[in-house]
């Protein structure tokens, strides 16, 4: 990180001194440790629900590839009427996320939003054009060269259900952090690999590029793991009318007919309402959860899992040894003092357990990021807050050692 990036971070960070951040802050990365990004990636990671996650980062990858094409567009003196007359028509009459780059908002107002689900991005004669292109294209090929099947239909683009052969719609989830084939893991798996992010520009961005990333997201993310390998599937739920039932583009050709054309020319929007739609789930559903994980607690599920098995066994030995002196009226009576050792690993387990919190590691300024892997908290309001809560569980610790060491060497020895 430079000296630019490390003084606008500073910025940031001073800007957020009495506030947590808010879930824009956290995935324009904009936040420090505990509550930046890798961070909350890792918490959905653990609930088996980082699908959405990367599902919103690559579209937002897709559109960040859209603007560039766009930029690359007005950089060589042509405008995007005359490049691309297709998605120009369609912008002007539905709206798009792009419309102050390609020069619909001159007046550099608010740009206009594409809110509408897919299966609204057509009209009727569209969607028939589409048919007939696809059973066109399904004569001629014989087989797809994307990645879906051959026999995969091309028709019927914006269904917003994907019904099996009975017509019965198949079993899908029902929350978008309660997704089919996964469940939550203490424990971190090996996922498979996924596309890179960062898409590297040795070249000028072409159309067929915009339709390989947005052919990508399909097959990964919205396409049922019947059309595509299992393990290079990881659909996520979206309600049904956002749900996208096929790609009939391929990204190894241009579009070859009328119907083709019209559909390409969503391919920069055709994502957002989706990816809108999952940054509010991940707002209100996960991200409250991550602050209260985070910012209220440095301990992992697992660690805290350890710590309340460790705190059960060592208070079990110190209650054993304690009730032991006492019945064997061991002499002389200081030696109960020793029972403190016991009693104070037993409660510093048992108590960061119950608030995810282990105030040493707060102390030394550290977070847990998967089990026993810590790392530097450095957001100031979530150290403020940390340190107060650490502060607070050293206390209870304290009260809890004192009563029970002073209550065994008080109670008077009988040998048995």
């Amino acid at each position: 990180m430079d000296a630019d990036e490390k003084r606008q971070q500073d910025d940031w960070a001073q800007s957020r001194r009495n506030r947590l951040p808010s879930f824009t802050e956290v995935l324009s990365r904009r936040t420090r440790p505990p509550v930046d990004l890798f961070m909350f990636y890792l918490f959905l990671q653990r609930e088996g629900a980082e699908d959405i996650l990367d599902f919103w980062l690559d579209v937002q990858q897709h559109e960040n590839l859209c603007r560039a094409y766009f930029k690359d567009v007005r950089k060589s003196g042509r405008t995007i009427k005359e490049d691309w007359p297709q998605y120009w028509d369609y912008a002007r009459r539905r709206g798009s996320i792009y419309g102050t780059i390609v020069g619909l908002n001159p007046d550099g107002g608010g740009t206009k939003r594409s809110t509408a689900s897919t299966g609204e991005m057509m009209s009727e004669m569209d969607k028939r054009n589409l048919a007939v292109a696809g059973d066109e294209k399904a004569r001629q090929d014989g087989r797809s060269t994307s990645p879906r099947p051959g026999t995969a239909a091309l028709s019927d683009y914006t269904r917003v259900a994907s019904p099996g052969e009975d017509g019965k719609e198949q079993p899908r989830s029902t929350t978008p952090f309660s997704l089919s084939r996964r469940t939550p893991t203490l424990f971190h798996m090996r996922r498979a690999s996924r596309a890179p992010t960062i898409i590297p520009r040795s070249a000028a961005i072409t159309r067929l590029d915009l339709i390989a990333s947005a052919e990508r997201i399909f097959f990964r993310y919205l396409s049922p793991p019947t059309t595509v390998n299992v393990t290079e599937n990881h659909e996520i739920y979206l309600p049904p009318s956002l749900r996208i039932h096929s790609f009939p583009l391929s990204s190894t050709q241009e579009p070859r007919n009328q119907a083709e054309e019209t559909l390409m020319a969503q391919i920069p929007d055709l994502f957002h309402a989706q990816k809108e739609y999952c940054f509010r789930a991940m707002e209100q559903d996960a991200f409250p959860r991550f602050l209260r994980s985070k910012a209220f607690g440095t301990l992992t599920p697992v660690s805290a899992l350890v710590r309340l098995i460790v705190g059960l066994i060592t208070l079990w030995i110190g209650l054993a040894a304690a009730f032991s002196l006492v019945f064997l009226d061991v002499q002389p009576k200081s030696k109960r003092f020793f029972l403190f050792i016991p009693f104070f690993i037993a409660i510093l387990c048992l108590i960061s357990h119950q608030y995810e919190l282990d105030p040493i590691l707060v102390f030394l300024g550290q977070s847990e990021t998967t089990p026993f892997r810590t790392l530097t908290i450095r957001e100031p309001y979530v150290k403020k807050l940390l340190l107060g809560r650490a502060i607070w569980v050293s206390f209870l610790i304290a009260i809890f050692v004192v009563a029970l060491t002073m209550m065994f060497w008080a109670v008077p020895g009988h040998r048995l």
